[in-house]
């Protein structure tokens, strides 16, 4: 089955790449740097609640 475009649910993904584009710099491929949302240090940790142990 064909995956539905992340961006347009109305669409079948044709791999044409505009869901990894910069919202910042149209043009250049997302490299995940958090600009465009702001990171802080509340989303840039992890809490770990829990640690389990495999024997």
């Amino acid at each position: 089955m064909n995956e539905k475009c992340v961006l347009d649910e109305n669409k079948i993904c044709n791999n044409c790449g505009e869901c990894d584009e910069c919202d910042l710099t149209p043009g250049k491929k997302c490299d995940n740097c958090g600009k465009c949302i702001g990171l802080d240090a509340d989303s840039r940790a992890i809490e770990i609640e829990d640690v389990i142990l495999k024997n």
